[in-house]
């Protein structure tokens, strides 16, 4: 019985990737995004397997809820949430339909399709949820020189981190797998569509991105980094995090005390 996997932003880069992928590896496909016309070319193109597309807009409520359902009543084994969109701005610039447009499909969206399709993936005690974040959800800390403010851009993709993390803890011992996918910049339409010229730029294959995935699933990694060589880095990082955790206590911090 072939496998069957859901893949979000399947029209292009990173999520056609993973779309492609995953048919040559034998899976059968739900295949999502907004162009019609670029689902049918991808099914058209992949005989070998059963792909089924689905037109829909993953700002909207009716475009969740309309995934969500299929992620609740099918019965998946991998959920890929990959659709994006870019809105590289400060908050100030951001109007407020794009700043809603990025909330709901880099934060909504991915909550409530991993939500609709846990459930029956605990029932069937395997299943895999990978999540499509950045590098940019590090970059928190950096200073205006060094980085561009993308507040709401980059708050979405360290929520995308920590839910990932949270849930993976979450689904222990179940068979579930969760991972977050935090690749840097990747040759595709994405920054295109903002107007922002990249050709020049260093940038990785989204088959690379996809690879790194696959291979870190293996590996058990729930943080997947594909350009970053040393992993002992991300393990600084979450060390880190955990030791700020640990290291709170009721009592009032001195230097908020005063002199």
């Amino acid at each position: 019985m072939s496998k069957l996997a859901l893949v979000t932003g399947a029209t292009s880069g990173i999520g056609r990737a993973f779309a492609a992928r995953l048919a040559a590896e034998g899976y059968d496909l739900v295949i999502v995004g907004r162009r019609q016309d670029r689902l049918e070319e991808f099914a058209g193109s992949h005989p070998e397997v059963k792909v089924r597309t689905m037109a829909a807009d993953l700002s909207t409520t009716a475009g969740i809820d309309a995934v969500a359902e299929i992620c609740a009543s099918e019965p998946l084994d991998m959920l890929v949430n990959n659709a994006g969109v870019a809105h590289y701005m400060p908050l100030a610039q951001l109007p407020a339909d794009k700043a809603a447009e990025l909330v709901n499909v880099k934060v909504l969206a991915p909550t409530m399709l991993t939500r609709a399709v846990v459930a029956g993936m605990q029932e069937r005690g395997e299943g895999t949820i990978v999540n499509v974040a950045g590098m940019i959800a590090f970059s928190g800390p950096a200073p205006h020189s060094l980085m561009p403010r993308r507040a709401v851009y980059g708050g979405s993709l360290a929520y995308l981190v920590a839910m990932s993390q949270t849930l993976s803890a979450e689904l222990e011992g179940t068979g579930v797998t969760v991972q977050v996918v935090c690749p840097g910049v990747v040759a595709t339409e994405f920054h295109e569509r903002q107007g922002f010229d990249l050709s020049a730029v260093p940038r990785m294959s989204a088959e690379d991105v996809v690879t790194a995935s696959l291979r870190g699933l293996e590996l058990g990694e729930t943080v997947c980094a594909p350009g970053v060589e040393d992993a002992s880095l991300l393990d600084a990082v979450f060390s880190a995090d955990l030791a700020a955790f640990g290291g709170q206590s009721v009592e009032l911090a001195s230097r908020y005390r005063s002199s």
